[in-house]
C-alpha cells in the first residue's frame, strides 16, 4: 500500500525526515492548502445538502476535519482505504465515513470487530464498538458480516452466539434473541457454521461443546464470538487485553460501503501497522 497522511504539511514531512524515512514514498495533503477539498466539498453537499449541509459548512468541513476530507477520499478513489481515530473518539471518526461513504446496500447498521490473538488463537469479537442493543435480526445482520470479513482472511468461520445460557439452558429474553439470531443466520446462509446461544467457555473449547452438545453444528471451536450487546463485546476485548496480554487489533468497521478502520485512542505504532495490513487485505477485495 502507498501511505496517505493528512495534516499540516511542513510538519509531517519535517517529522517523515526525521525518521529517516523518504519523503518521496508519502503523499501528504494540507487540508488547508489542497486543490482537492473545494471538490470534495461539492461532493459532500451533493449528498447532504437536504440534511442541512450547505456549501459553505462543507467547504469548512473539508478544510478543517481530517476525517471528513479522508473519508471523501476514500468516497471518490483517491484513496482505497481510511484508517483514523489515535486522537479521537469512535463517533468523530464514524460519523464523517457514513455521511460521506455510508454503508452496503442492503444493510441496516454498521458494526466493529476486533482481532483478538491469544497463546497463538485467532478470534474475532463483534459488535464491540458501535450497538448498544442491537435485536436479533441487527445480531444476525453483524454475525453474517463478521464471518464474510473472516473468509476474507482466508480462514474458516465458525461462528457463536452467545450468552449465559447453552441452548435454552435458561430461558430469558437476552438468550431467546440470541438463538433467533441463530436461527436467522442458518436460513439466510446456510454456508456459514453458526450455532448458539451459547456460553463463551463451551464455544472456545470443542471437546466440551461436542461431547456436552452433540448435536452442533459447528465442527470446530468458534472463532467468531457475537455478543448480545455492546456492554460484553466492549468489555470482553478490553479484559483480554489488559488482563490476558492478549494483542488486540481494531475495530473493522463492518458494513461500510468501503474500507474504513478505527484506531484505538494512543494507539501503539505496532497496531497502526496491524490495522494498516487490514486495510490493505480489505481494499483488495
Amino acid at each position: 500500500g502507498f501511505p496517505v497522511l493528512l495534516g499540516r504539511k511542513e510538519v509531517i514531512e519535517n517529522k517523515i525526515s526525521e525518521l529517516g524515512f523518504d519523503v518521496k514514498k508519502f503523499e501528504v495533503h494540507d487540508l488547508r492548502t489542497s486543490e482537492k477539498a473545494k471538490k470534495y466539498a461539492e461532493k459532500l453537499h451533493d449528498k447532504r445538502k437536504r440534511k442541512g449541509v450547505t456549501i459553505e459548512i462543507a467547504e469548512k468541513l473539508m478544510n478543517r476535519r481530517p476525517n471528513y476530507f479522508g473519508s471523501m477520499m476514500v468516497e471518490t478513489g483517491d484513496a482505497d482505504a481510511l484508517i483514523s481515530g489515535v486522537s479521537a473518539f469512535y463517533p468523530e471518526t464514524i460519523k464523517p465515513a457514513l455521511e460521506c461513504i455510508g454503508v452496503k446496500e442492503g444493510i441496516s447498521k454498521v458494526s466493529g470487530m476486533h482481532v483478538v490473538i491469544l497463546k497463538g488463537k485467532v478470534f474475532f469479537l463483534a459488535d464491540t464498538s458501535v450497538n448498544i442493543n442491537p435485536t436479533a435480526e441487527e445480531i444476525a445482520e453483524i454475525a453474517i458480516l463478521a464471518a464474510d470479513e473472516v473468509k476474507a482472511f482466508d480462514i474458516t468461520p465458525s461462528v457463536a452466539m452467545l450468552s449465559f445460557s447453552d441452548f435454552g439452558s435458561v430461558k430469558d429474553e437476552e438468550s431467546i434473541k440470541m438463538r433467533k439470531a441463530t436461527m436467522i443466520v442458518n436460513k439466510l446462509r446456510p454456508d456459514i457454521q453458526c450455532d448458539g446461544e451459547m456460553t463463551a467457555d463451551t464455544a472456545v473449547d470443542f471437546d466440551v461443546l461436542s461431547q456436552e452438545y452433540p448435536f452442533t453444528t459447528l465442527q470446530s471451536r468458534a472463532n467468531v464470538l457475537i455478543f448480545p450487546n455492546l456492554s460484553s463485546g466492549n468489555i470482553m476485548y478490553k479484559l483480554m487485553s489488559k488482563l490476558a496480554a492478549a494483542s488486540v487489533i481494531g475495530p473493522i468497521m463492518l458494513g461500510m460501503n468501503k474500507p474504513v478502520h478505527l484506531l484505538q485512542r494512543n494507539a501503539s505504532v505496532d497496531d497502526i501497522i496491524n490495522m494498516s495490513s487490514i486495510a490493505v487485505v480489505d481494499a483488495a477485495n
